[in-house]
């Protein structure tokens, strides 16, 4: 990801997908609140999960929990704003992978909030890690930035 001081581009995310905004995300100050995009990032996540790599998020054996979540803010969005996530995978393990993620007004290439999101794929009926399915690997692998991984 980009220093912390200086938002990415629309250009260094391979998937984006488009999100409207809710009247119910503006926060007393009249604009989206923090924790709000943290909903669009596992919206994005798991969108890309289950469309391309047949993630069954009912009776899969696998899931993913998520471990550990991020993000820094640029400038605020605000409904009725039409925005945009852009996905690419940072790091891919054996059985965890590092989202990173950025939302973008509509019509605009700097990133308003970038942060990243990491998911631990796990048995559904042990919770004891395990290996990232192959449909899910390799959609994975199609948004990987170059040069990372295990």
């Amino acid at each position: 990801m980009a220093d912390a001081n200086s938002p990415e581009t629309r250009t260094t995310y391979p998937h984006i997908l488009p999100i409207q905004t809710r009247w119910m995300d503006n926060d007393i100050y009249g604009h989206v609140n923090n924790v709000t995009y943290y909903s669009y990032f596992d919206t994005v996540v798991n969108c890309y999960l289950i469309d391309q790599g047949g993630l069954d998020i009912q009776d899969g054996a696998v899931v993913g929990f998520a471990v550990e979540t991020s993000c820094r803010f640029f400038k605020p969005v605000a409904y009725p704003e039409k925005l945009a996530a852009g996905l690419r995978v940072g790091r891919l393990g054996n059985s965890s992978v590092r989202y990173e993620i950025a939302i973008f007004k509509e019509g605009e290439d700097t990133a308003a909030a970038a942060g990243h999101f990491v998911h631990v794929f796990v048995d559904r009926t042990t919770d004891k890690p395990t290996p990232i399915p192959a449909p899910i690997r390799a959609a994975l692998e199609k948004i990987a930035v170059a040069g990372e991984g295990e």
